[in-house]
């Protein structure tokens, strides 16, 4: 993997993170609202557990992706970064009518001021990147 893209993939990641840990604090809440305040550790398995949070997993997967290929060493290994750069803009496409991931991040998107910055952070690291093809 060239520097390059090493640089690129960690900006993205620092801008995921703090979207995923925003857009996990928004379905919390309204998880509570109706359950009632959980403690940290129940929480944690209802995150992996409770369907209302599985539209957040693609965003937690492509965490782990990018984690996973910059613990990669070497500037031999080949990376599909156009791949993920691929997944992050999927991910960060408002549709409020889309599949329900898409849905779901319109309706943080149009209720949470903090998604919006979170989400500007992303969409500006990716604005600059190449269309697919060219990162290789």
């Amino acid at each position: 993997m060239r520097e390059s893209q090493r640089r690129l993939l960690t900006e993205l990641r620092h801008a995921l993170v703090p979207l995923h840990r925003t857009l996990l604090e928004w379905e919390r809440a309204a998880y509570e609202r109706v359950h009632g305040r959980t403690g940290a550790a129940e929480m944690l398995k209802i995150i992996v557990a409770d369907p209302q949070f599985a539209w957040l997993r693609p965003v937690s997967e492509l965490i782990a992706r990018i984690d996973d290929v910059l613990q990669t060493d070497g500037p031999d290994v080949r990376v599909d970064v156009d791949g993920i750069i691929d997944q992050a803009r999927t991910l960060i496409a408002p549709d409020e009518e889309g599949t329900p991931y898409a849905r779901r991040y319109h309706a943080a998107l149009q209720e949470v001021p903090d998604v919006v910055f979170a989400h500007r952070r992303v969409t500006a690291i990716l604005r600059d990147v190449p269309t697919q093809g060219t990162l290789h």
